[in-house]
């Protein structure tokens, strides 16, 4: 066939087998342009390119269904093989688990009990547990000379008092483990997960119409990230932000309080 492609040609140029070729006409991934009265498959020479890109999603495990996807929407090539990259890390994670189980076998033997999961615990614990972090934490952030090591306990300790929050604490109460951690990458200068966390307080401040004072340190915490990010302008608009939402807070003292925090952030004057 004159400027066609057979099976076995189109499968060494892309870097597949004739196999698999034969496999995705089947299933309608890549269908070939002629199929003669013999039964063989030829393709046109354009359709290398997809039957390259078929090989190279294949290559990394991409399931049919996105790859399918991928070829039909080349807008959504991002979104698949992000949510593809969170399955092969969650994958990793069952295999190093693995490993480290066999580490102990090796070394310990058979005998020695191995670790089940863990009783849940009670709530009362779990808050308890939260708050002792939550003010733990608060203690480093007003530290003014903190070791190396005082800052990764500072970073874990925001991280699991805002977990455990997560467990059985109310919305309030997960905003403001989320605030504290984007509190604690602003003091680090950490702008990327100060800016994260800033945001997840502010998705929740609005999914569960939580006003006041939650609002207002939202803002507050996306003005503190964008001044840590070298963002002058976001900066600007989020502060002016916190002052507007700082107009509904009931309590006269915690409005003092957004003010004064407002005063401390980088590059920030007072405008209010």
């Amino acid at each position: 066939m004159d400027g066609l492609l057979s099976v076995g040609a189109l499968a060494r140029q892309a870097g597949l087998t004739a196999k698999a070729l034969r496999h995705y006409d089947r299933i309608g991934l890549l269908r070939p342009d002629l199929v003669d009265a013999a039964g063989y498959r030829w393709y046109q020479p354009t359709q290398l390119a997809a039957a390259r890109r078929i090989a190279l999603l294949r290559g990394v495990d991409v399931p049919i269904d996105d790859v399918r996807r991928c070829l039909d929407d080349p807008d959504a090539v991002e979104a698949v093989l992000t949510s593809h990259r969170r399955r092969l890390e969650a994958r990793l994670t069952r295999v190093q688990r693995d490993l480290h189980t066999l580490d102990h076998l090796i070394t310990d033997g058979w005998e020695r009990p191995m670790p089940t999961t863990a009783e849940p615990m009670q709530a009362e614990d779990e808050r308890r547990l939260a708050a002792s972090l939550f003010n733990r934490t608060w203690t480093l952030l007003e530290k003014e000379d903190r070791s190396r090591d005082e800052d990764d306990a500072m970073i874990h300790m925001a991280h699991a008092s805002a977990h455990h929050w997560r467990q059985i604490g109310t919305p309030q109460n997960v905003a403001r483990g989320e605030w504290q951690c984007s509190r604690v990458y602003a003091v680090l200068r950490r702008a990327e997960p100060c800016l994260h966390h800033a945001q997840r307080v502010l998705d929740i401040c609005q999914e569960n119409d939580l006003r006041d004072f939650d609002l207002a340190f939202a803002y507050e915490a996306l003005a503190r990230g964008h001044a840590v990010a070298g963002d002058a302008e976001q900066a600007r608009a989020y502060t002016e932000q916190a002052l507007a939402a700082a107009e509904d807070i009931a309590e006269a003292d915690d409005r003092e309080l957004l003010l004064t925090d407002l005063e401390t952030i980088p590059g920030q004057t007072r405008f209010w």
